[in-house]
């Protein structure tokens, strides 16, 4: 990688500490001296004084732990150069400044700006993403906090049926499987299973299109060998747990299966980086 040598003494740099509602800023000079340190909201406002600001102190480039969203479109807009250094990096390059590990945005802002300074030659500048690329960036980026989504809610009714209605858990191949679903709304509690016997179970099965890779028989069996649920008379309550449940999931299975593979915008280059 080559970088264009830059006059270290004219160099001022500066960090950002990204978050939620608000961001952290310290700006430098070739020194390591903190010339500035000061706060910026996260709103157009914010973002706006946010490079009013680094420009009237000089600053050419700026280190940031992510490397898209708001702050690094305008960032990029502005021409300043846009150096990404992962949360991890951050987290232990605290030691070299005598910090404990801990975080603390004040800080980590002048890590970020202490290390454009003393590492920009091993730091790749952004460039501007072309706008499928921050499309498809953003879809990705969706679709995996919808499956963490859709994994955490099938860990949470895995949890309250081992306590209520042990014998469904393991019954099908996946809990949150279409067959496994329609078979908790249908028997909701350990009562209702009660009533199936494996011709009445293959019956129901057939009727909800199940190809039958397991036999009546051995899904009935599975059912019998499992501990019994919850039959007092909370059971209802706990079927009504079980419900909320099965229709969070459906709608969460449905948003995955709708869920586009690729931007409608999206194109054949799309470069992040220059080296």
């Amino acid at each position: 990688m080559s970088v264009t040598p830059i006059d270290g003494s004219a160099r001022i740099c500066a960090g950002l500490d990204w978050a939620k509602d608000d961001h952290a800023v310290c700006i430098i000079d070739a020194d390591g001296q903190v010339l500035d340190r000061f706060m910026v909201t996260h709103t157009a406002a914010g973002l706006k004084h946010l490079i009013a600001r680094l420009l009237k102190a000089g600053v050419l480039e700026i280190g940031i732990e992510r490397g898209d969203g708001p702050v690094v479109e305008a960032l990029l807009a502005a021409d300043l150069v846009v150096l990404v250094i992962a949360p991890n990096q951050v987290k232990n390059l605290r030691s070299r400044y005598g910090s404990a590990g801990n975080k603390d945005d004040r800080f980590d802002a002048y890590v970020l700006a202490d290390v454009v300074r003393t590492d920009r030659r091993r730091l790749t500048p952004l460039t501007r993403s072309t706008p499928g690329t921050i499309a498809m960036r953003s879809t990705v980026r969706a679709r995996r906090d919808l499956v963490e989504h859709r994994v955490a809610a099938a860990n949470q009714l895995r949890a309250h049926l081992q306590i209520v209605f042990p014998g469904i858990v393991g019954l099908f191949a996946a809990l949150d499987s279409a067959i496994s679903l329609t078979f908790l709304e249908r028997f909701t509690t350990q009562a209702r299973a009660d009533w199936l016997t494996p011709a009445r179970l293959g019956t129901w099965l057939g009727k909800q299109g199940y190809p039958g890779r397991v036999a009546p028989e051995v899904l009935h069996t599975r059912l019998l060998a499992a501990p019994r649920g919850t039959t007092s008379t909370d059971a209802q309550a706990h079927a009504a747990v079980t419900l909320a449940f099965v229709a969070t999931l459906r709608s969460l299975n449905v948003r995955s299966r709708s869920w586009p593979t690729r931007s409608p915008t999206s194109s054949r280059s799309t470069p992040t980086r220059t080296s």
